[in-house]
């Protein structure tokens, strides 16, 4: 995985996190708008967050499915152009809040509008019909449709026909063949939007970095379908799940709730369900983050009945193993490895012997500026950190002074603080530095993304309500590129 790249600059900017008239951001005109601000300021990364369905409190960590899409990000404008929508309908406020719940409920009726137009027409029958021949996109429909005929509970709470349906069972589903057709419908339109974005940021030399969670969630069709891949009792509640102990973010530890992984089934199958997983990935974005890999050496297990992550044990799980068959299978797939938190020596032997970059946080490593390394991804802070601004606004005064020496090298003196940090991370030895546009902007905790060890509102919230703020800053951020020497990459055709 060792390869040879230019110096890169990229934007963190979750999908949701866009202006829009419909509630929450989507593919739509607003993504390309903010595309072409990247390009015209010489940036080559657009990293995401997930854009699976998201799952319990609005997480796009607790997805309902690793390869299905959220219907949300559909955009309602691009229907009406492929002729699916008329022109004629109603927005909600392009407040600086998501309220997920409302924004569904609005999209709804114009998704079902656009499906009863479709079914109608036949242009593009034969791309639909090739696109459900993924066996996950009728198994997803199919989840998703009982499991709101079930009220949206946990497929392990279903009655038996229901929980213990596979492909090959003789369970009758013809009562909601529509409901299911509808739900491949919408994943094949956000497929659809979502490579023609991709292809849009592509042609102008920009890479779309997304993010694989390591764990999945017990309510998805991953485990659904696939129950022999975790530790899961004969009802199929987990007997462990994954966390960490107390931590940074937590003094009582993050438990997280997922099923642990049957490490030693997934090794004699030689990592099917892994390899596929992240081979779909790749297909979506170019580059490929992985969340936590450090449970790649070892992971947290935490038996289902402690009500916090504080008890438990650290396992060994087969990385090398693992690394090597998908280096035999995926031989070009771009990784990052999410390697931040308190680690063992041998999570970073493992990253190292396959070349992959890690990350460093700033707030995390300031001042200790030696800790940027060249095969590294930089950043001024994540989607589970304070806005540099909130950072310091909390800092003691001894704090200050530390982190400002380290700061005040050439070229920062005398400059914002916000400006200092894109300063350092911009012109450090990383190979990559990627900065949250909340710090572009230089906006407090009102835009932090995600409070770690918390659920609900106001986590994976925030949202610009317009661009041009942002676009204002376009030349500011490309003489900052420019003079950095993270220079743009070569148009893709």
């Amino acid at each position: 995985m060792n390869r040879k790249v230019p110096r890169m600059a990229g934007i963190l900017m979750p999908i949701a996190s866009l202006p829009s008239k419909d509630g929450v951001g989507s593919f739509g005109k607003e993504a390309y708008r903010f595309v072409d601000f990247l390009a015209d300021a010489g940036v080559q990364m657009w990293q995401v967050l997930p854009l699976n369905p998201l799952g319990y409190g609005n997480s796009p960590y607790q997805p309902y499915s690793s390869y299905a899409g959220d219907e949300l990000y559909i955009d309602l404008d691009l229907l009406m152009e492929d002729g699916y929508l008329f022109e004629s309908r109603e927005t909600l406020p392009n407040t600086g809040r998501i309220d997920y719940d409302r924004a569904r409920s609005h999209k709804l009726p114009y998704l079902k509008e656009a499906f009863k137009r479709f079914e109608g027409l036949s242009a593009e029958k034969n791309a639909f019909d090739e696109f459900c021949k993924q066996s996950w996109v009728y198994q997803y429909a199919v989840f998703i449709t009982l499991k709101k005929h079930n009220g949206m509970r946990c497929w392990n709470e279903w009655p038996d026909a229901q929980r213990d349906w596979t492909p090959e069972s003789d369970f009758d589903l013809s009562s909601y063949e529509n409901e299911i057709r509808f739900n491949m419908f919408l994943q094949y339109l956000f497929y659809k939007q979502w490579n023609a974005l991709k292809r849009y940021a592509n042609g102008k030399g920009i890479l779309m970095v997304g993010d694989v969670p390591f764990y999945v969630g017990i309510d998805s069709l991953d485990v659904w379908q696939a129950r022999d891949n975790f530790l899961l009792d004969e009802k199929g509640y987990p007997t462990f799940i994954a966390g960490v102990p107390p931590d940074y973010f937590s003094a009582t530890g993050q438990r997280w709730g997922n099923p642990i992984y049957d490490w030693e089934k997934m090794e004699k199958d030689k990592f099917r369900f892994w390899i596929d997983r992240l081979q779909y990935s790749a297909r979506l974005y170019d580059i490929v983050r992985i969340d936590h890999f450090r449970a790649f050496d070892t992971y947290w297990k935490i038996p289902s009945s402690c009500e916090t992550a504080m008890v438990g044990e650290w396992l060994e799980a087969p990385g090398y193993a693992f690394f090597d068959r998908l280096l035999e299978e995926l031989p070009d797939i771009w990784l990052i490895a999410e390697d931040l938190g308190e680690l063992r020596p041998e999570v970073l032997v493992l990253r190292d012997a396959y070349g992959l970059p890690g990350m460093n946080v700033a707030q995390f490593s300031l001042p200790d500026t030696d800790a940027v390394k060249k095969n590294q991804v930089i950043y001024t802070g994540t989607h589970d950190n304070q806005t540099v601004i909130g950072w310091y606004e909390e800092m003691d005064t001894e704090a200050r002074l530390k982190i400002n020496r380290s700061l005040d090298g050439e070229g920062r003196k005398g400059k914002s603080f916000s400006y200092r940090m894109l300063h350092y991370v911009m012109n450090s030895d990383a190979d990559y530095a990627i900065v949250p546009v909340s710090d572009l902007l230089e906006l407090d905790d009102s835009a932090r993304i995600n409070t770690p060890g918390t659920v609900g509102s106001p986590n994976w919230e925030w949202r610009l309500t317009e661009l041009e703020s942002l676009i204002s800053r376009k030349d500011f951020l490309k003489e900052m590129i420019i003079s950095s020497k993270r220079m743009p990459i070569s148009k893709t055709e």
